[in-house]
This record gives C-alpha cells, sequence and structure tokens, in this order.
C-alpha cells in the first residue's frame, strides 16, 4: 500500500515528489527509501525522469531531512523521543545505542549509517544531541546524502526493468554488507585504542 502510494507520488509529482518523500523519509516517517529512489533510477532509464535533476532532488531531500534532524536533536535533545518516539517506532533506548555508536564511529556514521534503515534516522538526531559542530557534520551527512542517493539511482538505472524484482534482495544485501563494514569499523577502532594503551 506504502510502496502503491510513493510510485503514485513519485510520478504525480516528480521532483517535487522525490524531494518531499525522501525528507520526510530521513526525518522519520515510514518511507522505503531505497525502493523510492531504485524506482526514480528506472524512471531515469525509461525517459521519465532527467538524470541530474533526479539526482539532484535525491540529495536534497536526504540532506535537507537530516539537516532537520540534527536541528531537532540539538534543540530538543532527547525530549522528542521521550514524548512522541514511541508512535514512529524510535525508543529512548535505540538513540542511546546510536550515541554510542556514533561515539565510537564519529562523523563517518552520518555518511554510511544511511545504508543502514532505522540507523540513518537517528545518526543525525543522535549528532544534534551531542552538539556536534555543523561544519563537520555537514561535511559527513551531506556527502553521504550524495553517495547513497547516486548510488540507489544509478542501480535502478542499471537494473532498468528488472529494478522492482531485485530492489529487495539488494536492500537486505546492502544492509547486511553496511553493518559488517561498521562491525569491523568499530572493532578496529577498539583495537587501535587497545594498541595506544599498552604503549601507554
Amino acid at each position: 500500500m506504502v510502496k502503491h502510494f510513493i510510485l503514485q507520488w513519485v510520478v504525480q509529482y516528480s521532483y517535487v515528489g522525490i524531494f518531499s518523500l525522501l525528507m520526510l523519509g530521513i526525518v522519520g516517517l515510514p518511507v522505503p527509501d531505497e525502493f523510492l529512489l531504485t524506482f526514480v533510477g528506472y524512471l531515469v532509464y525509461r525517459n521519465r525522469l532527467q538524470l541530474v535533476p533526479a539526482v539532484l532532488a535525491g540529495f536534497l531531500g536526504g540532506a535537507c531531512g537530516i539537516t532537520l534532524s540534527y536541528l531537532l536533536g540539538r534543540s530538543l535533545g532527547l525530549y522528542l523521543v521521550e514524548r512522541f518516539g514511541g508512535k514512529i517506532g524510535i525508543h529512548e533506548k535505540q538513540v542511546r545505542r546510536v550515541h554510542d555508536w556514533f561515539e565510537r564511529v564519529g562523523g563517518w556514521s552520518l555518511t554510511f549509517g544511511y545504508y543502514i534503515p532505522g540507523v540513518r534516522h537517528l545518526t543525525a538526531y543522535v549528532a544534534g544531541t551531542a552538539e556536534y559542530e555543523l561544519p563537520r557534520f555537514a561535511l559527513f551527512a551531506y556527502s553521504g546524502a550524495a553517495i547513497w542517493a547516486g548510488s540507489f539511482i544509478a542501480l535502478g538505472y542499471y537494473l532498468g526493468d528488472g529494478w522492482h524484482a531485485a530492489s529487495q534482495t539488494l536492500r537486505e544485501v546492502t544492509r547486511i554488507s553496511m553493518w559488517v563494514v561498521l562491525v569491523g569499523a568499530v572493532a578496529y577502532g577498539f583495537w587501535l585504542r587497545a594498541q595506544s594503551k599498552k604503549k601507554a
């Protein structure tokens, strides 16, 4: 039902539809972002949309959504999660877990957190609650938005008419791969810290 609505919305409103759905999805509404971006790539493949405006709409939607989440986190802290988080499936325990992860991985969690459903909605909010510096936030978050939007649009373009059948499988593969990479990065960080303690 949601996916059907998304297809109709993008077909009807094109670039404005892409931008608005991605912005709301990043903030936390239940929008299947990868499905949306892959479909956008398919529409580019079918010449229903132009490549550059489509990528720009995807980037701006992601960037605006993650900036809004950052500003909410910076201004409201955990209050918003405590008051309304349960209604959209976000709980304080999840935020604290992502906060701990953010402390270990830093800005890279903003760049690659887009690829992990359930994490991309929280990384910017956590960065805001941690009062992460805005210039560094922008560097990591906006580069991640560009890579994320561009990669899934390219995927939909190259899959062509087979985009729908492959999109769900590829989403799962991407999520698992990114978790493996991030767990490896965290483990490497712990190893470096242990080595520095030994030298001290």
